[in-house]
């Protein structure tokens, strides 16, 4: 679904990847975990194409995307979900899903809104106020949302449980497992080791802008460096 060859990335003159390789085959969840400043967000931010890249590939589905805008990657089935949520808080919630399917215009729009309120059956109550009253929750619920309005096949996820409570955490967890029977797989860029490990079936482990390990998801739960510097244990 998503490979990523020696990817490298700069704020200025200050090079923030250096060189990362990673895979995501179709139908998977996979996390990249690693401490705040190792380079995640930008990760995404480069897959997505909001970052440009300096060096290195991005080959979705079998084509390279490198050089691919934006807005053209969403079409093809690749959404980003940002850190901080960044929803339309001066928009209703309906409107701020509809945004999402701005690549559509057909009879399937209703529908794929009646899932989105299947999901996350709050929002549907919230359907009509504005988005900027919602809770930090269901702000990341919305988000979340929006991006599978765009119908894609790969989502990136990233911090989706920052700043929630815990109750809240363990709600967004369990929507990212069922990424799976929606037939999308996800790439989830975490803090919260223990959560994105739970779901999970292979991991990165990311320092200061490189990959410094990788295998399944019980294999970094099991690893005691990880344990020890991710998992508290």
């Amino acid at each position: 679904m998503l490979t990523v060859e020696g990817l490298r990335a700069r704020y200025g003159r200050i090079e923030v990847l250096h060189g990362v390789d990673l895979q995501v085959r179709s139908g998977e969840i996979v996390t990249v975990v690693g401490a705040n400043g190792a380079g995640k967000t930008t990760l995404l931010r480069c897959l997505s194409g909001i970052q440009p890249i300096t060096d290195g590939q991005v080959i979705f589905r079998g084509e390279p995307y490198t050089a691919t805008p934006a807005h053209k990657r969403l079409r093809h089935g690749l959404a980003h979900v940002p850190e901080g949520r960044q929803i339309f808080t001066n928009l209703t919630v309906e409107d701020n899903l509809r945004l999402g399917a701005f690549l559509y215009s057909d009879d399937r729009v209703a529908r794929d809104m009646e899932d989105a309120f299947a999901l996350f059956p709050v929002l549907r109550e919230k359907r009509n106020l504005n988005a900027g009253g919602l809770s930090g929750g269901q702000q990341q619920m919305l988000a979340i949302a929006r991006a599978l309005m765009g119908r894609p096949s790969c989502l990136l996820l990233d911090e989706p449980s920052m700043g929630l409570a815990p109750i809240l955490v363990e709600q967004i967890f369990d929507v990212v497992r069922g990424m799976k029977a929606l037939g999308v797989t996800v790439l989830l860029v975490e803090q919260n080791a223990h959560g994105a490990l739970k779901v999970a079936d292979r991991a990165y482990v990311m320092e200061t802008g490189r990959i410094s390990m990788s295998g399944t998801a019980e294999e970094m739960i099991a690893d005691p460096g990880v344990r020890a510097a991710y998992l508290g244990i």
